[in-house]
């Protein structure tokens, strides 16, 4: 039986993300090819929940891989993020500088790596997810027992680096206690645990080793993606 409070926060989430919906557009990405939608965001920021809303209602689409990072700027103003890390932190300042901004700033969603915005607005975000879309293109990702394969595929100009990304596909609920967020419970779905660099590629085929997953629940995606921030070549969840 579910506890009276989990029921009721439950249903405080799916209030949530009935706010917005999931924006409807059409993609060249498939299931094979899934676009990246990256968000990084706070839980101490007060803007972020709505672009968060907006982000989880694309979750289960299989063309999209919906990623959520926790970033450490706002962690002295009131509330510690409790998925925040500073290698989180550091990739969207690879972004920033690869996107040409000046700073970084939440919420952000990243499409690709090619397009950026707000993403609190479904309207904007659909346009930049249909102009970050690449399509079905770059080399192919495949699991083969402890390590992923890349195949061979058109060289790219720099060898481009190959990113193993785990992340719990459950919903967490997050009760805030302090900050612009205070005495709000905040949903978040896809949050990243990990993310470790696994070497690069530069269009032959390669094989590179998996480590193990510290929790089975966890979900295991594969990214390449041009170094400093670039746009993301192939993707795949394995």
């Amino acid at each position: 039986m579910t506890p009276p409070k989990a029921t009721a926060l439950a249903k405080l989430a799916a209030g949530l993300l009935a706010v917005t919906g999931a924006p409807a557009v059409a993609l060249a990405a498939d299931a094979a090819h899934p676009l990246v939608l990256e968000l990084f965001q706070s839980q101490g920021c007060s803007s972020c929940p709505p672009a968060n809303a907006n982000v989880i209602a694309l979750a289960d689409r299989p063309d999209i891989l919906t990623l959520s990072f926790g970033v450490t700027y706002w962690d002295q103003l009131g509330w510690k993020d409790t998925f925040a890390s500073p290698i989180y932190t550091d990739r969207q300042w690879q972004y920033a500088h690869g996107l040409g901004h000046a700073n970084v700033f939440t919420p952000q969603v990243v499409i690709n790596g090619r397009r950026d915005g707000v993403g609190v607005d479904p309207r904007e975000l659909r346009g930049l997810l249909a102009a970050g879309d690449r399509g079905a293109g770059g080399p192919a990702l495949a699991r083969l027992g402890d390590a992923v394969t890349v195949s061979a595929a058109a060289a790219p100009a720099k060898p481009a680096d190959v990113w193993l990304v785990r992340y719990d596909p459950r919903v967490e609920l997050v009760p805030i206690k302090r900050g612009e967020n205070g005495g709000k419970t905040l949903p978040h779905r896809n949050v990243v645990k990990q993310l470790i660099r696994l070497g690069d590629w530069a269009g032959a085929p390669k094989r590179l080793s998996l480590p193990p997953a510290p929790d089975a629940a966890w979900r295991t995606a594969v990214l390449v993606q041009s170094p400093g921030g670039g746009p993301i070549l192939a993707a795949a969840r394995l």
